[in-house]
C-alpha cells in the first residue's frame, strides 16, 4: 500500500503544518527567492526551449518581486545565503536589459528601485 492520497482522501494539513513549523526562516526565504529566480530565467528565455517560453513581461515582475524580497529580508540572512542570490539577481537583471528591444533607463529596469542601475 502506498502513501500518496487517493483523490477520496484529503491530505493531512495538521502534518504539513508540522512540517512547515519545523523549516528555518532562512531556509524558507532562500527557497522562495531561488523559486523567483528559476521562474524569471525561465521567462527570460534563457532555457532549452528558450524562445517557447519567453516572456518579458512576466520576467519584469519575476526579478522585481525578487529584487523586493532580497532588500527586505538582506539584514536578516546571513551574506553566506545573500551573496550567491545578489549575485543571480545581478545576472537576471542584465539578462533582462539585453533581452529587452528598447532598454529600460538606467535604474528603471526591474528591480533597480531596489538594487541601484544595473549597467550591462
Amino acid at each position: 500500500m502506498s502513501d500518496a492520497t487517493t483523490p477520496n482522501e484529503s491530505p493531512d494539513f495538521d502534518a504539513m503544518t508540522r512540517d512547515i513549523a519545523e523549516v528555518p526562516a532562512v531556509e524558507v526565504i532562500v527557497t522562495v527567492a531561488v523559486n523567483l529566480m528559476s521562474a524569471a530565467a525561465v521567462k527570460l528565455g534563457l532555457t532549452e526551449d528558450g524562445a517557447e517560453h519567453k516572456d518579458l513581461d512576466e520576467a519584469r515582475k519575476l526579478v522585481h518581486a525578487l529584487a523586493g524580497l532580497m532588500d527586505a529580508s538582506a539584514t536578516e540572512i546571513s551574506s553566506f545565503h545573500a551573496a550567491p542570490l545578489r549575485d543571480g539577481l545581478k545576472s537576471l537583471q542584465l539578462a533582462f536589459r539585453e533581452a529587452s528591444v528598447v532598454p529600460d533607463e538606467p535604474g528603471q529596469g526591474p528591480g533597480e528601485k531596489y538594487t541601484g542601475p544595473v549597467y550591462g
